[in-house]
């Protein structure tokens, strides 16, 4: 299939066509009504261990994904067979189904015509994937190590799609994304790094490389340390994945309305120094400019100055609550929820190293691994730090230390008193869900619950 977003629009145009035709034929005169989206995902991946290649593919997939509601009853499918006959059979059974379901008290309908401007985070050279230039990536990062064993991987990844529905809106955008994510290892320890672009171009592979390479070197003599409550300068990978706890089951409407989130708007519940944004307006943004119903993904204040503001909602949530969708949609989410597809927490205007020295004594924390939730409405979480935690000590950094298991609220660890220092050093990174989703700086935080070693 060309990668032209025509082609796709006209894809999800015929498949609206379809389900007209089809639910006439088969629906006994009952109003159906669909939102179909048409999408195609071009997915380059190189991975690397023992400091070599080990693994190049790359996949070039087509999918209509539709949801289908006869008279308030839905059903959804998607296929990856999108020639017309195969798309009628999906349709005949998605229908089939939808009218033996109960009504769905909170379907919104099918989504009206509504203004949506395409993003433009697409890079043409990123969506190309060329295998040769993710080679030459690794070559970079693994070289950073000087003799180190390195292993991860680099991938590109192009995303176009079309959303049409049966009340008239259309929508078409395109999006690209670059990752290099990787460690170096010693005998005894290891180091990690990471950098996420909307290009290809923009990921220094060397500069990732010569940072996980620091790390495992420092680590390799390390001590165990009694596990307590510590001040702690966090990484921004470590503080990606408290902003995606946060916000996967404390930001989300429907968990709001299901009583099962933290967040109570108009409240004071983090520190004064804490904002925290859903921003897809941000230039290093990665993604579409609408979600999986076809609206808008939108710019939200979710915590400003400490007071929580805001939720993300989609249309389901919205039409509970009287609110606006907030573009957070996602495919499958009907049962979930809606999320913050473009978390942000604007950086400070202290360098790391500055955070460092005002700790007397506390850990420098460089990622969270293996992280589960104990208390969804308190945010209680348990995890272990990982590839490269280190004791601070009269403001310098010292031992490397072994892994420690933290059982901690993000909401509490982010309350009011507890942020010392934000740092400079905003970007995107990884959170554990996955690239691309949370651009944050590192913390200086005055307390952090450390429970017991990597054992337990």
């Amino acid at each position: 299939m060309d990668p032209d977003t025509t082609t796709l629009e006209q894809l999800a145009d015929d498949v609206v066509a379809l389900i007209t035709e089809r639910g006439a034929a088969k629906a006994g005169g009952a109003t159906v009504e669909a939102n179909v989206r048409a999408s195609r995902s071009r997915h380059g991946l190189t991975r690397f261990a023992n400091s070599f290649i080990h693994q190049h593919v790359g996949e070039d997939t087509a999918t209509v994904a539709f949801t289908v509601a006869v008279d308030g009853r839905t059903a959804s499918s998607s296929t990856t067979r999108v020639d017309v006959a195969s798309l009628r059979e999906s349709i005949d059974a998605t229908i089939a189904s939808a009218v033996e379901q109960p009504v769905d008290p909170h379907w919104p309908g099918a989504t009206p015509p509504t203004g949506v401007a395409p993003r433009g985070a697409f890079d043409p050279a990123t969506a190309e994937g060329d295998p040769a230039r993710r080679a030459g990536g690794v070559r970079d990062f693994v070289d950073a190590g000087a003799g180190l064993t390195a292993a991860g991987y680099l991938d590109t990844e192009a995303s176009w799609e079309a959303f049409a529905s049966t009340a008239g809106h259309r929508a078409a955008d395109a999006s690209t994304r670059a990752t290099i994510d990787g460690i170096h290892q010693t005998a005894r320890s290891a180091g990690s790094g990471h950098a996420t672009s909307t290009r290809l171009g923009d990921l220094d592979a060397a500069a990732v490389g010569a940072r996980a390479a620091d790390l495992a070197r420092r680590s390799e003599d390390f001590v165990d340390v009694e596990p307590e409550a510590f001040e702690v300068v966090l990484a921004p990978e470590a503080v990606a994945t408290m902003l995606t706890f946060l916000a996967v089951y404390g930001f989300n409407a429907k968990a709001h309305l299901d009583g099962a989130s933290f967040a109570e708007l108009g409240r004071t519940q983090f520190d004064p120094a804490v904002t925290i944004l859903d921003d897809p307006t941000d230039p290093r943004a990665v993604g579409l400019g609408f979600d999986a119903e076809g609206s808008p993904r939108r710019g939200v204040t979710l915590v400003e100055d400490g007071v929580t503001r805001a939720l993300a909602h989609d249309r389901r949530t919205a039409g509970r609550t009287g609110a606006t969708t907030t573009g957070g949609a996602i495919p499958g989410g009907e049962a979930f929820g809606a999320v913050p597809l473009s978390l942000r927490m604007p950086g400070g205007s202290t360098s790391p190293a500055d955070l460092v020295a005002g700790v007397e004594r506390g850990l420098l924390v460089t990622t969270f691994n293996y992280v589960r939730v104990l208390e969804p409405k308190r945010q209680l979480t348990t995890g272990l730090t990982r590839n490269g935690t280190f004791l601070i000590e009269h403001g310098e950094i010292g031992q490397a230390v072994g892994n420690l298991r933290f059982t901690e609220s993000f909401v509490d660890a982010l309350g009011p008193g507890r942020v010392l220092g934000i740092g400079e050093d905003d970007r995107l990174a990884d959170g554990e869900f996955g690239p691309g989703m949370v651009t944050c700086p590192s913390l200086r935080l005055a307390r952090f619950a450390f429970t017991g070693g990597a054992s337990g």
